[in-house]
């Protein structure tokens, strides 16, 4: 029997989108295409359930608060394997057989699709998202040791490593809270290289000034909590020595207390 994958697709206003990235989806690898529309004023959820898409609503605006409504519709699934990816076409659908081979073949738990490592094409990534991935990952390996090069959506994890991460973010720092929750979590950790185009229509985030400054932010802020979180953690086990596992449940208790806070 093979792997029972779930695609979580978060939706804003992708009307002219949606149906091409449902569509390019390799046919039969998805058991389920979930695209959540959020508190979108076009035909985004129309047009998603004509391209064979069941879609689900999300009023609250928010990147995290519509994945984490995705999630809700995998509660009765269980999938082995979630994939997330953006609306906008940006990311290359037809490129998720890739992305999640080295789930399916037991290498890794949680894969992102790296852009840096990928075929870009010229302007589908603004400078400031460069400069803002670079600078995330560049703290990422000084404060952990983790060797990401990209926060990139087009991402597969396993469902029951998902839950146990416990996610929070309901904004902009949805994809930096799992890539550090993951390494934490000691999830086997791989990076894919994806191919990226550009978006239809305009970025939400990078497309103006105020996007990127909130996104930015948010993003350090993020960082920042896990690193202070982390680092009182990692005093306290010092203390005492107790089993990985107990060790490990501690760890992430304590961070999601510090980071639903």
């Amino acid at each position: 029997m093979g792997a029972r994958i779930l695609v979580i697709i978060p939706a804003f206003n992708e009307a002219r989108a949606i149906a091409r990235v449902v569509g390019d989806i390799p046919p039969g690898l998805a058991e389920a295409v979930v695209v959540v529309n959020n508190a979108s004023t076009d035909a985004t959820a129309e047009n998603a359930k004509q391209a064979g898409a069941v879609v689900v609503n999300e009023s609250r605006r928010g990147y995290g608060y519509a994945c984490l409504r995705g999630l809700g519709s995998a509660e009765d699934m269980r999938p082995d394997v979630v994939v997330f990816l953006d609306g906008d076409y940006s990311d290359h659908p037809d490129e998720m057989e890739a992305l999640v081979a080295p789930i399916l073949r037991q290498h890794a738990d949680f894969v992102v699709g790296s852009r840096m490592a990928g075929v870009r094409e010229p302007g589908a990534m603004l400078p400031q998202a460069v400069i803002g991935n670079r600078l995330a990952c560049t703290l990422m390996r000084m404060l952990w040791g983790i060797r990401y090069t990209d926060l990139g959506p087009f991402r597969a994890i396993r469902y029951e490593a998902l839950t146990r991460l416990n996610m929070q973010d309901k904004t902009f720092g949805w994809t930096i809270e799992m890539q550090i929750k993951a390494h934490l979590a000691g999830l086997r950790i791989a990076e894919v290289p994806v191919s990226y185009r550009r978006r239809t229509g305009v970025s939400k985030i990078t497309g103006t000034v105020s996007g990127t400054v909130r996104a930015s932010i948010k993003i350090l802020w993020t960082l920042l909590r896990f690193a202070v979180a982390t680092q009182a953690m990692t005093r306290s086990l010092q203390k005492g020595a107790g089993a990985a596992a107990d060790n490990l449940q501690l760890t992430t208790h304590k961070l999601e207390q510090f980071h639903a806070t």
